[in-house]
């Protein structure tokens, strides 16, 4: 039973990982959904404490969301030390997710009718903790007043007296006050007639008032570049002429960024972005870089690491992005793409999936690790990636001196799981590269080696540390 217990929930942290409900490669958003909605439904319904603890772990929003909704909705299925354990986590969570993706969530509960005295606690205490209620109250406000609506609660229980008052007048009175008192508010009110008072708004929000007075798309970008966020600067780079320090960005997404480039611009911009991304990456590997020892990477830049039209080169970014940080984490380090190429800066999805061949070339330096970055769809020829390592396994490391590990940015709907390559080797999913160190340790409870109550601490361990205070 305890085995059971722990294939049924990596399975569940895979899926909860990788997949977004959207169209994949080789699956459709529909069989997506339908995958992972049954996953969710049978992990809540088997492991309920288990099932809420994936919050403290490096899921992505969406699951997070699912988990949180479902967990709300069953409310009366928890016993009074599970709901208190689940409100905390939940509160944990929903702090350190983008607020839109909150509003979205509240919007769905109220939706599907869940309004218990915890859920509305949760919103409102999560709302009363929000850093700037106006900025909210002009960005999202239709998310606000819904959530406001449904957790029965005036502006003032959220926020203090004053601005609870004229959030109460922005948000729900058809009449606006000749001028607010809150200067975010006021500027909202002014932009309507004053094109200055644009400039002053989130740029999102003042996007739409650009396009009411007919301001020219340059001028507005220029003038609104103080107010973009990060994410913002670095989408608008070319047509707002931002300038933004790559070096700061998440790894991941600066990979996508790079490998959304034409060709020519990544060839004349080639030292700058190298840098950047060499840069990320150390920032990312902290002080434990160069202490890997000797690493060997099979790199997948087949032609289904394009992902989808939705999901444009995702898989493709997480082998990059995976490249250089593991080249921070090596003292020696031995990249093998599938391509064949070795110019990670230039690369595009391209041609099959050879990973048996790559697999027994970086076999051939020895590693102290071998890591390896693909959907797992392995088929130049078929199945010799599973054979190779079979038999590298049982007659050349049967005492696993060599430490592998298969990362895998795709969850398949069929499996309910990530694909593997063989039973020989973990396989964990993975979302962003920046997860890969904490992927690589997780991994030992997917050989079989471990029980049931070693990945239970493991939970426990993560629990806690989710929610030590900041």
């Amino acid at each position: 039973m305890d085995r059971l217990t722990a294939e049924d929930m990596l399975m569940f942290v895979n899926a909860a990982t990788t997949s977004t409900g959207q169209r994949e490669f080789h699956s459709r958003a529909a069989e997506q959904r339908a995958s992972l909605e049954f996953l969710h439904e049978y992990v809540a319904g088997n492991y309920r404490d288990l099932y809420a603890a994936v919050l403290a772990l490096d899921i992505n929003d969406l699951n997070a969301a699912l988990i949180t909704r479902r967990l709300l909705a069953t409310s009366a299925d928890a016993t009074p030390e599970q709901r208190a354990l689940e409100g905390r986590l939940i509160a944990r969570r929903l702090v350190v997710m983008p607020p839109q993706r909150v509003y979205d969530l509240f919007h769905d509960l109220r939706r599907a009718g869940v309004n218990n005295r915890r859920t509305r606690a949760i919103i409102r205490d999560w709302l009363a903790a929000r850093p700037d209620q106006a900025f909210d109250a002009v960005k999202y406000r239709l998310g606000l007043k819904r959530a406001l609506r449904h957790a029965h609660l005036a502006p003032s229980r959220v926020v203090d007296e004053v601005l609870g008052d004229e959030l109460g007048t922005f948000l729900f009175r058809t009449a606006t006050p000749s001028r607010f008192r809150t200067p975010l508010l006021d500027s909202w009110r002014r932009a309507h007639y004053e094109q200055a008072a644009v400039y002053e708004l989130p740029y999102t929000v003042a996007e739409g008032f650009a396009t009411k007075h007919g301001i020219d798309r340059a001028v507005f970008l220029s003038k609104i570049k103080p107010n973009l966020t990060r994410l913002e600067s670095l989408r608008l780079h070319k047509s707002a002429n931002t300038d933004v320090d790559l070096a700061a960005m998440p790894l991941t997404r600066l990979a996508t960024y790079v490998l959304s480039l034409p060709f020519a611009e990544r060839v004349d911009r080639r030292a700058e972005l190298t840098s950047a991304l060499r840069a990320a990456a150390l920032r990312t590997a902290g002080s434990h870089a160069g202490e890997w020892g000797r690493v060997a990477a099979v790199l997948d830049d087949s032609f289904s690491s394009y992902g989808s039209g939705v999901k444009r080169r995702r898989p493709l970014a997480v082998a990059v992005a995976g490249h250089y940080l593991l080249e921070a984490l090596a003292g020696e380090y031995f990249p093998l793409w599938t391509s064949g190429l070795d110019d990670p800066l230039m690369s595009h999805p391209r041609g099959a999936t050879p990973l048996g061949h790559r697999i027994v070339d970086a076999l051939s330096h020895d590693p102290d690790r071998l890591l390896i970055i693909s959907d797992g769809w392995d088929n130049a020829p078929p199945g010799l990636a599973s054979e190779v390592l079979r038999v590298w396994r049982a007659r050349l490391d049967p005492e696993h001196r060599v430490s592998a590990v298969h990362l895998n940015p795709v969850y398949d709907a069929g499996d309910y799981d990530v694909k593997r390559l063989a039973r020989e080797v973990p396989a964990v999913g993975v979302r962003n590269a920046e997860d890969l160190p904490t992927l690589v340790e997780f991994a030992r409870f997917t050989e079989g080696r471990t029980g049931f109550a070693s990945l239970s601490a493991h939970f426990t361990d993560r629990v806690t540390r989710f929610l030590e205070p900041a």
